[in-house]
């Protein structure tokens, strides 16, 4: 039995099967692609699910990761540190908030934002506690964030849910209106739905509900752990709309592969916050901050932005004209380097047969190929990826 299939056979028998994974074991990467312990090479279109913005093996992150992990590892948030205070001005210096909080993945952002907008919301002597989320919206799989993830396969296993949500309709102004009411504190979006489809919302959506929101004094929440931090080719998601929310969450690529997440609150409601109220023991781990300044650094440079703007539009263009020759392509939607392919069959076969030719794309649906790629990619992986697809697809 060679070392792959040892692996995987291990992995079946001592790993709670949460995921389906695919029957290879990776071994390293390098720029934008990854390699398998049995030598072969895959063009990576997933990016560890839109984490790996900078790719594999980036020589100025290493550096940053090594340097910080032989000077402090951990200490826990009971002590000051340089590395997350560092990475807490730049994103305050580059966003509408006044505050940071640092916790290590999506879902652990969206259960601090719940919890902040409900304080804020019980602010004063008021009771609004209620949260308002989307049709096909995805904030994550524990219990609060599943609560605003109302799509049933997810949810139903593990009823009752937390109580306080209210579900609207994505891109649907009317029916995000009748649904906040005078118990709401909080109305949560996505601008650029991953898991649920890669669905993009309308600019007149964004911004009536930004303007719904100010009127009915309600936080607006921008999910942006998928779509935020350069993958729609602006810094912010929230950028592409002309408009600013109240809460952000980050997460997937801050931490350029370490689990790194953040809440970034205007000053209001950090006010509202007080020691004890929320905690994470890991969150703004040093060696997390160091590397995630690096990533920060980099993904907001104007020309890199600029390139992933360029990149994105010709993955599009590419896209488009394979859905013209190709029936079995229904529709292509993205921005950026977030791109949606959804298809006449099921989705999975094709991310399977993908292997096959060399190339890792991801699903976001039953019928849904996402490509979420590092965003260094060239013109010439565009092409790659394009041309596999025709393949598969024939």
């Amino acid at each position: 039995m060679g070392l792959g299939q040892e692996i995987v056979s291990l992995e079946k028998q001592l790993i709670v099967q949460t995921y389906r994974r695919a029957g290879f074991v990776v071994e390293r990467g390098e720029g934008v692609y990854l390699y398998d312990s049995d030598g072969r090479r895959y063009l990576d279109f997933v990016a560890g699910i839109a984490v790996n913005a900078l790719g594999y093996g980036d020589p100025e992150l290493l550096e940053a990761i090594d340097k910080q992990a032989r000077r402090l590892i951990h200490v826990s948030n009971l002590y000051h540190t340089e590395p997350h205070v560092r990475l807490a001005q730049m994103l305050v210096q580059n966003s509408f908030a006044d505050r940071v909080f640092f916790c290590n993945s999506g879902a652990e952002a969206t259960e601090a934002a719940i919890k902040f907008a409900r304080k804020w919301g019980r602010a004063g002597g008021q009771d609004r506690y209620e949260v308002v989320c989307f049709t096909g919206a995805f904030h994550g799989r524990t219990m609060g964030a599943l609560a605003l993830t109302p799509r049933e396969h997810y949810q139903a296993p593990f009823r009752p849910l937390i109580g306080g949500v209210r579900v609207a309709q994505y891109n649907d102004l009317r029916s995000a209106e009748q649904a906040i009411g005078e118990s709401t504190c909080a109305v949560i979006v996505e601008p650029v739905q991953g898991e649920g489809g890669v669905h993009l919302a309308s600019a007149e959506f964004m911004a009536g509900l930004r303007e719904l929101c100010t009127e009915r004094n309600v936080l607006l929440i921008c999910d942006e752990v998928q779509c935020g931090l350069g993958r729609t080719g602006r810094l912010w998601a929230h950028q592409l709309y002309g408009v600013e929310p109240d809460i952000m969450t980050l997460a997937k690529p801050l931490g350029g592969g370490l689990p790194m997440a953040a809440v970034l609150v205007r000053e209001e409601v950090a006010c509202c916050v007080e020691p004890g109220d929320h905690g994470s023991t890991f969150g703004a781990n040093p060696v997390a901050a160091a590397a995630a300044q690096v990533v920060f650094r980099r993904v907001a440079q104007d020309a890199f932005l600029a390139r992933v703007r360029d990149v994105g539009s010709y993955l599009g263009r590419k896209l488009h004209e394979l859905a013209e020759r190709k029936r079995e392509v229904r529709q292509v939607r993205g921005v950026g380097l977030i791109w949606g392919i959804e298809l006449t069959k099921e989705a999975a076969p094709v991310v399977e047969q993908g292997y096959a030719e060399g190339v890792i794309m991801a699903v976001a649906g039953p019928n849904v190929l996402r490509l979420v790629p590092p965003l260094i990619i060239e013109p010439e992986h565009v092409d790659q990826v394009v041309q596999a697809l025709e393949r598969i697809l024939a």
